[in-house]
């Protein structure tokens, strides 16, 4: 079974032809437009209109023609393979990917295991709750290598970027 990657949970219904109001999970909303077909739910439905409102994206999905029918898909997901995804460009890295890693000093410390990624305004953070809270700017001069295939993320030594308590 391939990799599913959720790029938007429906959170209510819109109007009453059967568009979903759905809440986004991906930073480019207009991944919407690119896709035929997506996994509602687990079952695959061809996305016959795309509009945005807001920070919302409201779809016309096929077989969901009346508000009663949105309604039923309320606080579903919806979902992609990871095939159908564009390759991601130089230095860019799937949260999914990045959480599997475990994140190592320059003299093999290991600080553990990346639990989340946290967007700011100005630059990526990794957080890593385990075995000691720890939230790294994602920086050229503190992040070193990010090494996906081997599950590892390079840093410099804490000390040298952190302000001590």
């Amino acid at each position: 079974m391939a990799e599913l990657f959720k790029i938007g949970q429906i959170i209510n219904t819109h109007g009453i032809k059967g568009e979903v109001k759905v809440y986004p999970l991906t930073e480019d909303v207009n991944k919407f437009k690119k896709y035929k077909s997506v996994l509602v739910g687990g079952v695959e439905m061809n996305i016959l209109g795309v509009k945005f409102q807001k920070d919302r994206v409201i779809l016309k999905i096929e077989g969901i023609d009346t508000m009663n029918d949105a309604e039923m898909y309320k606080q579903k997901y919806i979902e992609v393979p990871r095939d159908k995804e564009e390759k991601l460009p130089e230095d860019t890295y799937y949260v999914s990917d990045l959480k599997k890693c475990i994140v190592y000093d320059v003299n093999g410390k290991e600080l553990g295991k990346i639990f989340d990624v946290i967007s700011t305004k100005n630059n990526d953070v990794y957080w890593i709750k385990e075995p000691k809270e720890l939230l790294i700017p994602v920086l050229r001069d503190i992040v070193l290598d990010v090494d996906i295939e081997n599950m590892k993320v390079l840093i410099r030594p804490v000390g040298e970027w952190q302000d001590e308590d």
